[in-house]
C-alpha cells in the first residue's frame, strides 16, 4: 500500500476529528443499537458453520448490500473524502456492514510490525521487531505471540481487520520491503507467517496474508511485470503462501500491485483462480492493494473479490456489469459469500469490537522477548561477547542515534514511536529506546562515553581509549523504493574501519532490514545483527550483550559476499517514461511496462548459492550461540503421508541455550531440484550438558516437486538424502533412503 502524503489528508483527518466530537452519530452505538435488535435472527447461531451463516445472510441481501460488500468507501490521505467519512476508524479504510443483518463494518488497519497510525488517531501501538527479525527466531510460537499482539491492540483501537502477514520471498535482497517479510525459504517463511496469522485471527480480527504474489521488488511494483516459470513459482513463492494459507486460515488474501505473467495480480486468473481457490481450495476473499484494481469484468471473472481503498471499478461500474449480464450475479454472489464468511469465520459479527486501553507494559515485554529470541550472533572472535562488566571499565559506544534511539521501517508499516508524532511517508524514525542507556544500566561501574561517528577521525579517538567499541550502524529501509546496493549508507563502512583499527576490540550492531555487505568482517571482534528491534530493542542489545540472554536465533536469508553474487546483480529499473510511485492512483493503466524475468527459477536464497558454487559471508540458517551443540545418531523413516527424521542433540557447552536444528534433503537428480532444500526445523530448549531426542516430521509434500504437465505435486522415485544441523552449511549429520 502507498499512502504517500495528500493535500486532502489534513482535511481528512479534520472530518475524523469533528467525528469524535459528534458522539451520537459515532459508529458503535447504532452497531449496539443493531446487534440488539439482530441477534435473534437465524443466522446469529454460532453452532452454525461459517459457510451456512454466509448463506444464509447472503440470501437476505439486495444488490445494493451486495455491492456495497465488495469495495472500500475510502481512506484518510486518498482523495476527498465521502460523506460517510466519519464512519471510518482512522485507518486503512472500511468496508460498509449491513446493519438490518447484524453484519459489522470492517475497519482495517496496516499492521505488519504493530499498528499503523496511532498518533495521529491520539491512540497508542507497541511496535515489534521487524518481520523479518520473527522469521529470525525460527520459533513458531514466537510468531504466535507476535500475532496476538497486534490483534488485540487492533481491536483495542475499533479494528476488526488486519493488513500485515507479509510473506514475499526474498529472491531480491535490495527489495525495500524485505524487512516486512519472513527471508527467502517457503517453508520457514510459510510456517512463520501462518502461525502469526493463526493467533492474530483467533483475537476477532479478519487475518491476512499478502502481497500474493511474485511482488519481489518496489521499483515500479505498481507497472512491473514478473515473469516466472509455473512450477519455479509453485515451489518458491506461491508454497509460502500456501502453507501460510494451511496453517493461518487466514480470511483474505491481499493481492500485489505487480503483473505475473502479463496479468497484474489482481485480475490474474491463474494466481486468483486456478491456484488461490481451486488448487488450494481457498474460502476466504481476495482484496487489493490499494489502488491495484484495474477493471472490472476481468478483475471480477479473474477472482478479485473486494476492491480497496474506493469504488473506481467495484461501485457503479460493477451494479451496471451485474445488470446487463456481462457478470453474473452468481460472480457477484461469490465475492459477497466469501466477505461474509471471512467475517463469521474470525468471529468479528459474534464478537463485536470495544475500544480499550493498550497494555504497554505486556507490550514492551513482548516486543523485548521476540527481539532477544531474534537477534543472531553473527561474529564473535575470541569469545569477546558476552561482555562481563566487572571486567569492562570504559565503552564507547558510537554510531548515529546510538545515544537515544534504533531505526525502524518505513512505509505503511510504519508504528509510531512512543509519545511521538504521526511519521511522514517514508519519514525516518527511530523508536526511544536508547542503546546507549540500556548498555549503561547493565555496566554501572563502568565509563560508557558516545560518539556519533559522523567525524570518524572523533570515534576512533574514542574508541582508542576504551576497552570496548559498541558501533551501532543501519540501513534504512520502506516501502516504495529499492536500495541501491546491500553497503551501509553515510560512510558506515570507513567509520568501522577506522574504529576497529583505533581499537580491534569492536562489536558492530547492525539495524538492517536485509542483508548487509561486511567489508570490515576480517577486522572486528564480534558482529550482532537485531533488524529493526523495535519499541525495546535496546534492552534486547544489551541483555544479548551482556548474556542476559544467550543468541539463539539465525538467519532467514543468505548474506552474500558481493552484490555480483546475486541472480540479478543489476537491479531492472522502470523506463524512463514510467508514471513511478503515481502508478497507484493512476485507473488507466492496463497492461505492465516493464519485465523482471526470473529466470533463476528454483534457485531462491541459499539454493541459488549452492547450485552455483558461490560462496557466502554468512549462510541461511546461520547463527552463534554462547554454548556448542553436538548432533548424532540420525535416523530416517519414511512413510506414506510423512517422513521422520530423529537424532540426539547435545548441549556440549557450560551454558544453557536453545538450538535451532535444521533438517534438509537433497532429492535425486532425476528430480532436477537445488542441491538441497530445508524441510524442517525445531527449536530446542538444552540446559548445559543435556541432551535430548529431537524428531522432525517432514510432510510428503515438502519433499515432492510440482509438475506442470499434470498439474499435480509429485515424489519423485529414488534416493533422498536428509541431512540435519545447524545451518545450511553445517550439517553433520546425513541419512540416504529410498522413496517411492
Amino acid at each position: 500500500m502507498n499512502l504517500t502524503n495528500h493535500p486532502c489528508r489534513s482535511l481528512a483527518i479534520a472530518t475524523l476529528v469533528f467525528s469524535t466530537l459528534l458522539p451520537a452519530f459515532a459508529q458503535p452505538r447504532p452497531h449496539k443499537q443493531s446487534e440488539d435488535q439482530t441477534k435473534n435472527l437465524p443466522w446469529m447461531n454460532k453452532s452454525l458453520s461459517p459457510d451456512e451463516r454466509a448463506d444464509m445472510v447472503l440470501k437476505q441481501m439486495t444488490l445494493n448490500e451486495k455491492i456495497g460488500l465488495v469495495h472500500g468507501e475510502g481512506m484518510p490521505g486518498w482523495g476527498p473524502p465521502r460523506p460517510n467519512a466519519w464512519m471510518g476508524n482512522g485507518g486503512a479504510g472500511f468496508v460498509l456492514g449491513v446493519p438490518r443483518l447484524g453484519i459489522p463494518i470492517i475497519q482495517m488497519s496496516d499492521a505488519a510490525y504493530g499498528v499503523r497510525g496511532s498518533a495521529e488517531n491520539g491512540r497508542y501501538s507497541t511496535a515489534l521487531p521487524a518481520n523479518v527479525a520473527s522469521a529470525a527466531s525460527w520459533d513458531p510460537q514466537a510468531a504466535c505471540e507476535y500475532g496476538a499482539l497486534i490483534g488485540r491492540e487492533l481491536r483495542a483501537q475499533g479494528y476488526n481487520m488486519t493488513l500485515g502477514g507479509g510473506v514475499n520471498l526474498t529472491r531480491e535482497p535490495r527489495n525495500g520491503r524485505t524487512f516486512e517479510y519472513l527471508g527467502e525459504d517457503p517453508i520457514l517463511a510459510g510456517t512463520m507467517v501462518g502461525n502469526r496469522i493463526k493467533c492474530e485471527q483467533a483475537q476477532h480480527v479478519i487475518g491476512d496474508i499478502k502481497h500474493y504474489a511474485i511482488n519481489d521488488q518496489e521499483s515500479g511494483r505498481n507497472e512491473v511485470n514478473a515473469i516466472i516459470g509455473k512450477r519455479a513459482m509453485r515451489e518458491s513463492d506461491l508454497f509460502a503462501f500456501q502453507i501460510g494459507i494451511e496453517i493461518g486460515n487466514p480470511g483474505a488474501v491481499m493481492c500485489s500491485y505487480n503483473a505475473v505473467n502479463g496479468d497484474f495480480a489482481c485480475e490474474n486468473k491463474y494466481l486468483l483462480t486456478e491456484v488461490l481457490k481451486t488448487a488450494w481450495k481457498f474460502p476466504g476473499f481476495v482484496l487489493s492493494d490499494w489502488g491495484g484494481t484495474h477493471s472490472t469484468v476481468k478483475a471480477s471473472a479473474a477472482g478479485l473479490d473486494n476492491e480497496e481503498p474506493l469504488d473506481e471499478f467495484y461501485g457503479d461500474k460493477l451494479k451496471q456489469a451485474v445488470q446487463a449480464g456481462t457478470v453474473p450475479m452468481s460472480q457477484l454472489d461469490d465475492h459477497v459469500r466469501r466477505i461474509l464468511r471471512s467475517e463469521f469465520l474470525s468471529g468479528i459479527v459474534d464478537f463485536p469490537t470495544q475500544k480499550s486501553v493498550v497494555d504497554v507494559d505486556g507490550g514492551f515485554a513482548i516486543s523485548r522477548h521476540i527481539a532477544e529470541q531474534s537477534i543472531v550472533l553473527l561474529k564473535n572472535q575470541a569469545n569477546i561477547l558476552p561482555l562481563d562488566p566487572a571486567k569492562v571499565h570504559s565503552i564507547a559506544i558510537i554510531g548515529p542515534h546510538a545515544d537515544m534511539g534504533m531505526i525502524s521501517g518505513g512505509g505503511s508499516a510504519q508504528v509510531a514511536p512512543e509519545g511521538g508524532v504521526s511519521p511522514k511517508w517514508q519519514e525516518h524514525v527511530w523508536f526511544p529506546t536508547s542503546p546507549m542507556k540500556a548498555i549503561q544500566a547493565l555496566a554501572p561501574e563502568a565509563t560508557v562515553k558516545f560518539d556519533s561517528g559522523a567525524d570518524p577521525a572523533s570515534a576512533a579517538a574514542l574508541a582508542k581509549q576504551s576497552d570496548i567499541a559498541i558501533v551501532f550502524a543501519s540501513q534504512w529501509m520502506s516501502e516504495g523504493m529499492d536500495l541501491p546496493n546491500l553497503s551501509l549508507p553515510e560512510n558506515q563502512d570507513a567509520m568501522i574501519e577506522q574504529v576497529s583499527a583505533a581499537n580491534p576490540h569492536t562489536i558492530v550492531v547492525l539495524e538492517t532490514g536485509t542483508a548487509v555487505l561486511m567489508p570490515w568482517l576480517d577486522k572486528v571482534d564480534g558482529v550482532v545483527e537485531a533488524w529493526f528491534a523495535g519499541s525495546k530493542g535496546a534492552d534486547a542489545v544489551a541483555n544479548i550483550l551482556f548474556g542476559k540472554v544467550n543468541p539463539s536465533a539465525k538467519l532467514p536469508m543468505t548474506f552474500p559476499l558481493h552484490i555480483a553474487d546475486l541472480p540479478h546483480p543489476e537491479l531492472i529499473q522502470p523506463p524512463a517514461h514510467s508514471t513511478g510511485s503515481a502508478a497507484v492512483q493512476h485507473r488507466v493503466l492496463t497492461q505492465p511496462t516493464f519485465n523482471v524475468n526470473y529466470d533463476e527459477g528454483l534457485l531462491v536464497g541459499y539454493k541459488w548459492y549452492d547450485a552455483k558454487h558461490k560462496p557466502v559471508l554468512f549462510p541461511f540458517g546461520y547463527g552463534l550461540s554462547y554454548t556448542t551443540y553436538s548432533y548424532a545418531d540420525i535416523k530416517v523413516e519414511p512413510g506414506s503421508d510423512t517422513t521422520t527424521v530423529s537424532f540426539t542433540l547435545k548441549n556440549t557447552g557450560s551454558r544453557d541455550g536453545e538450538e535451532i536444528a535444521e533438517v534438509y534433503a537433497a532429492l535425486p537428480s532425476s528430480a532436477n531440484e537445488p542441491p538441497k532444500r530445508l524441510v524442517g526445523f525445531t527449536k530446542v530448549a538444552l540446559k548445559a550438558g543435556e541432551s535430548k531426542d529431537v524428531t522432525v516430521t517432514v510432510p510428503r509434500q515438502y519433499l515432492s516437486i510440482y509438475d506442470e504437465k499434470s498439474d499435480q505435486w509429485k515424489l519423485v522415485p529414488g534416493n533422498y538424502t536428509f541431512m540435519a544441523g545447524g545451518s545450511s552449511q553445517e550439517l553433520p549429520l546425513t541419512s540416504k533412503v529410498t522413496l517411492q
